[in-house]
């Protein structure tokens, strides 16, 4: 549940950076083609030791979604999600000894999202369906202004009521002798704790105290006479989850208008990797929790292609090979063409296209059988297809957006998915860039 909007909300911060700017780990494409080309200190523009703010990014978006494979009831239900997200990017810069950059990004993201199927965490439908999250980032570089090359660490924060995770990362990157090719390598750690809340009909049954007028369940919680839990938040047990990832990818501006970029990660996760209030159903009528392994391996391997088609238009393609030791396997196919209508508009229609095989511990509502090790009814791990298609657009003029000098671009992108599991989402975004 939480998976679905949420992978899809994170292509509206995608969007911001694609034009003018698939989560910051991927280079912003509107320096995608200047990134690699040699880097001289700008010591008209910045002041040694001087901190200032190099530019602030806004983005929101609206994301909608509706289907009928619900992991809270079984892979049976209402998957109908709205989500409303906010985030502002503050980029500081300052020169050190001997011109070299120093960046310090400061993120604050909020998103309030209203799902469905939360309802029925209780088998009554009674459950609260939305929820809010926050999740803040810090992030500092620095840049050689003699080799371009850069060193920085990173720090990440995301709550919302039943998850929490702290992240941190190491990256940098080292430029060719001409400054035509990068390695980049970023190794993070992200370390969850996942809430223990289980659907209504798995939670301990409360035991009555001597006193007869407090109860309290098997996780500690307090609950008053009438069953309202009391503190509930405080004590809802937790389960951790550890994720380690190290990106790898190096670029090669072949000549003027093309650029390649091979891709790899490599992804290793340990601990509780189910949702408590996942529900499966057995062949035999009775229904539990999802099960899955403690561990899972991950391998993304990918490239991009960047090519400038004449003076008004690019043509970005990328392509990614995906497989986990769960048994799915996946390609990824997707084209972006920027077209520079007017120096200062620009209209980017895109397209991908997304195929995946079914995890071995996936079966639809009722198909498991009572013997199996593992299982789960979560469509996240199905069989399916998917596409992805939209447009974004672009303004820039030299006097500022509406005349405000300030406000140096505004992107506004719409996006389209469908899944062949029935499922359809719609996202809308816009984003602003101030300098």
């Amino acid at each position: 549940m939480k998976k679905a909007y949420l992978s899809v909300i994170g292509f509206a911060l995608i969007c911001r950076l694609n034009v003018s700017a698939q989560v910051k780990q991927d280079t912003s494409a509107k320096n995608v083609f200047s990134l690699y080309a040699p880097v001289e200190p700008d010591t008209n523009t910045y002041n040694p030791r001087r901190l200032k703010v190099d530019e602030v990014d806004f983005v929101s978006s609206y994301y909608w979604q509706n289907g009928f494979h619900s992991a809270v009831t079984g892979g049976i239900g209402s998957e109908h999600v709205t989500d409303l997200s906010n985030g502002l990017d503050l980029n500081f810069i300052w020169l050190g000894n001997n011109q070299n950059k120093n960046h310090l990004d400061v993120g604050m993201g909020f998103d309030y999202h209203t799902a469905a199927s939360q309802a029925y965490v209780s088998a009554t439908g009674a459950s609260k369906t939305s929820g809010t999250r926050i999740y803040p980032s810090l992030d500092y570089t620095f840049e050689s202004a003699k080799t371009g090359n850069t060193i920085g660490v990173g720090a990440y924060y995301s709550g919302e009521y039943n998850y929490n995770s702290l992240g941190a990362d190491l990256h940098f990157s080292i430029k060719t002798d001409h400054k035509n090719g990068e390695f980049s390598a970023k190794l993070q750690g992200y370390f969850d704790r996942v809430k223990l809340i289980y659907p209504s009909e798995f939670v301990p049954q409360p035991t009555v105290s001597s006193s007869g007028t407090v109860i309290t369940t098997a996780s500690g919680s307090v609950l008053s006479s009438d069953g309202e839990e009391i503190n509930s938040r405080r004590n809802i047990p937790s389960s951790p989850r550890t994720t380690l990832t190290a990106a790898l990818s190096y670029s090669q501006q072949i000549n003027e208008r093309l650029q390649v970029m091979l891709l790899g990660d490599v992804v290793g996760q340990t601990g509780y990797l189910s949702l408590p209030f996942h529900r499966v159903y057995f062949n035999t009528g009775k229904d539990t929790i999802e099960k899955l392994p403690s561990s899972r391996f991950k391998l993304p391997l990918g490239f991009r292609l960047n090519y400038f088609l004449g003076d008004n238009i690019i043509i970005r393609s990328y392509y990614r090979y995906y497989q986990d030791n769960w048994g799915i396997k996946s390609n990824t196919i997707g084209l972006e063409v920027p077209y520079k209508i007017t120096p200062f508009f620009s209209i980017s229609p895109f397209y991908r296209f997304y195929q995946q095989s079914a995890a071995k511990y996936f079966a639809p509502y009722e198909q498991h059988s009572p013997t199996d090790e593992y299982y789960t009814s979560n469509y996240e791990y199905s069989k399916f297809n998917s596409q992805f298609f939209g447009v974004g657009f672009r303004i820039a003029p030299p006097k500022g957006v509406f005349g405000w000098q300030g406000l140096h671009d505004m992107e506004i992108r719409y996006g389209h998915y469908s899944q062949t599991t029935d499922l359809v989402s719609d996202v809308v975004s816009v984003g602003l860039t101030f300098k």
